[in-house]
């Protein structure tokens, strides 16, 4: 089976296509996944800019080629939830008193990428769609499924940010990403 993963591909057009790969990345020491350079530096270059030897470079590569498979088969479903995510807000779940809830994700027009998300605690689902993920519940309007399909909510907790982000592969504009917390 051929890779879905090279070295010489862009950074950011890795974490485009397969939206898991930022675990990776991270777990890898690359921090700067939604820097600048993530737009102009393949793999490759961006891991020998910070030190990487060649063979922990192949390593890594074939980590995300695990993981980009992974996103692959999950493309189809309407959104995957980590397991990062999943703890966090079953921890917010459990503070909140609201163990039977879950995260109301909706869509919101606007923003230099075509859309953003509202996020909510609810343990009303209404006529939204709901999944369930690492034990959450996770609800959806049945007319966002197509925008979303294939998206990863995860929680990012480092110097940069922290909250939970959306990754969204049907979003084609300029990447800058949301997170919300």
């Amino acid at each position: 089976m051929e890779a879905l993963v090279k070295k010489d591909m862009l950074i950011g057009d890795v974490i485009q296509k397969y939206p898991s790969s930022v675990e990776v990345l991270m777990a890898a020491g690359v921090q700067c996944v939604g820097c600048q350079g993530a737009s102009h530096e393949s793999i490759e270059q961006g891991f020998k800019s910070h030190g990487m030897s060649d063979t922990e470079i192949e390593n890594v590569v074939t980590d995300l080629n695990k993981m980009a498979a992974a996103d692959s088969e999950n493309a189809d479903k309407a959104i995957t939830v980590t397991e990062k995510a999943a703890a966090k807000l079953k921890g917010i779940l459990k503070a909140e008193g609201k163990p039977n809830a879950g995260l109301r994700v909706d869509i919101v027009q606007g923003g230099c990428s075509g859309s953003s998300y509202a996020l909510e605690l609810t343990e009303d689902a209404g006529d939204a769609l709901v999944l369930e993920e690492h034990g959450v519940k996770i609800f959806i309007n049945k007319q966002d499924k197509d925008l979303i399909k294939g998206s990863t909510i995860d929680y990012r907790d480092d110097l940069q940010e922290a909250g939970f982000r959306i990754t969204n592969p049907n979003n084609k504009g300029c990447g800058c990403g949301k997170s919300f917390s």
